[in-house]
């Protein structure tokens, strides 16, 4: 299994910093790395919630929640033949506000392979993700 995981202190509380995270289809609003988000059900993200997204550079990708613990964390994954995905954001209290952690860990065949062509990229877009939630979370 190969991944990553980056994390940012932001000066915002624990809620406002949550609210931006499950907001997925308020991300192309705040965050470069998506170019589009299209959920495929109604209703508050939830586990089994789906969700079109579209990057660029990455094949466009349907990630389903696998895990929720409203307003701490949610973790969901992306399957294509050979390769798994799986994201995680955890939002947890801080002296200074909120410690937003995101991770990435890839498994399956073709894994080894995938990651090599993308870990550069994946590193790119998780500290870009994390640095523009911080930056919409401190403005307000």
């Amino acid at each position: 299994m190969a991944g990553l995981q980056h994390s940012v202190i932001i000066a915002s509380a624990p809620a406002r910093v949550w609210r931006l995270i499950v907001d997925v289809e308020g991300w192309p609003e705040h965050i470069a790395t998506v170019g589009s988000v299209e959920r495929l059900d109604d209703g508050p993200l939830a586990v089994g919630s789906r969700t079109r997204l579209r990057q660029p550079k990455l094949p466009e990708a349907v990630w389903t929640v696998t895990e929720l613990d409203e307003g701490t964390s949610f973790t969901w994954e992306s399957a294509s033949p050979g390769v798994r995905v799986v994201a995680g954001h955890v939002v947890e209290p801080h002296a200074e506000g909120s410690r937003l952690s995101l991770s990435i860990t890839v498994s399956g065949l073709m894994a080894p392979v995938g990651w090599l062509m993308t870990k550069s990229l994946t590193r790119r877009y998780v500290e870009t993700e994390a640095a523009s939630i911080k930056e919409a979370a401190e403005a307000g």
